[in-house]
């Protein structure tokens, strides 16, 4: 029986491309191929060694009929097997973070990035089939020579999506302060200092009576970490408050918590955390930058310039005007609705037909 198999960079829990590649691996199955994840071995989550294989197990077992898709989204050694198995190939762009914002506070991964990168352009017309999660990744890839792509949005499993939240959690923010969330990993991409300069200006002077949750892992990026937290206490913020990694249920409290869910990243691919608001039902303010505008289609509200006190300003306008409120709640139940209209796994099998075969 032939085989559609996944390359991914590395394998955690919570993390945007894993689940993807649990949710195409399903679909895979449910096709009748065999379908199995590989990665560096180094780079799966002790715990998850039972979803995901070591990337020289496929070196060895991969034959001529196969298909082999890779998720293009860091420098990695999949990268590289990747290009050299004897099987017909599919790449799934999701974007690699310029190294630029790494530099300073976590030079190795400057480092992973820019071989990404570099990895990235060495890849252009290895494969036949080449998919990019927003327009603004597939003008990414024709920039490295890429033939034109096909964009292929994030598949989510809205079924664990706005599922019952965590009790406590939801007694924890449930106190009656006015809560600003952000979720997306601690990383200087998504400009977390910003998040809390604005939030500074709306505690301060907008809504003192108000809490930040920062909900994101910062495994690996511990000295960006401690910088925001020196810069909340700086700035005398109370109630800022960073979740660390948490599960979906806790995560599920934060969004059913929050008010608003402000987004200040400077370079996302997709930024999954946007849909997860419209799911939830959080009003979004969010800066307009790379695929974010796609990401929300005309849903939320978009800003081009970090002004931080008209940005707290209209926090509150989003917090406490009825009327802006249920219009801006509409236009994102509009959006979702969009969203999940798609069949995807439809969209997956029509790209991916020219390696199929009958």
């Amino acid at each position: 029986m032939a085989s559609i198999h996944q390359l991914v960079a590395g394998f955690s829990r919570g993390d945007a491309i894993s689940n993807e590649a649990m949710v195409m691996r399903a679909l895979f199955r449910s096709w009748g191929f065999n379908s199995e994840i590989y990665c560096e071995r180094r780079r799966i989550l002790p715990e998850l060694r039972a979803e995901a294989f070591d990337l020289n197990d496929l070196r060895s077992g991969c034959e001529p009929g196969d298909v082999v898709l890779l998720h293009l989204s860091i420098g990695s050694q999949a990268n590289e097997v990747f290009r050299d198995l004897p099987a017909k190939k599919a790449i799934l762009y999701h974007n690699i973070t310029p190294p630029d914002y790494y530099q300073l506070v976590q030079p190795s991964t400057a480092l992973d990035l820019a071989r990404g990168r570099q990895q990235a352009a060495r890849l252009a017309g290895v494969a036949s089939v080449n998919l990019a999660d927003s327009e603004f990744n597939s003008r990414e890839l024709a920039a490295w020579g890429y033939p034109p792509s096909a964009v292929f949005p994030l598949m989510l499993d809205f079924g664990k999506l706005g599922g019952a939240p965590d009790r406590s959690v939801m007694r924890q923010f449930g106190d009656g302060k006015v809560n600003i969330l952000f979720v997306g990993r601690c990383a200087p991409n998504k400009k977390i200092e910003d998040v809390i300069s604005a939030f500074a200006y709306f505690q301060q002077g907008v809504e003192s009576n108000s809490r930040l949750i920062l909900a994101g892992s910062y495994a690996g990026t511990e000295r960006y970490h401690r910088l925001l937290i020196t810069m909340a206490r700086d700035l005398q913020l109370e109630n800022v408050v960073f979740t660390g990694s948490v599960p979906q249920p806790q995560l599920n409290a934060c969004f059913q918590s929050s008010h608003v869910f402000l987004c200040m990243s400077e370079h996302e691919g997709f930024c999954i955390p946007l849909v997860e608001s419209l799911v939830y039902r959080v009003p979004v303010l969010a800066y307009s930058a790379c695929a974010v505008p796609e990401t929300l289609g005309g849903a939320g509200v978009l800003f081009h310039e970090k002004k931080f006190e008209a940005i707290a300003e209209m926090m509150g306008r989003m917090t406490h005007h009825s009327a802006l409120r249920t219009s801006l709640l509409a236009g994102q139940d509009k959006r979702l609705l969009q969203l999940k209209s798609r069949d995807l796994g439809v969209e997956l099998h029509a790209h991916l037909s020219p390696l199929l075969g009958s």
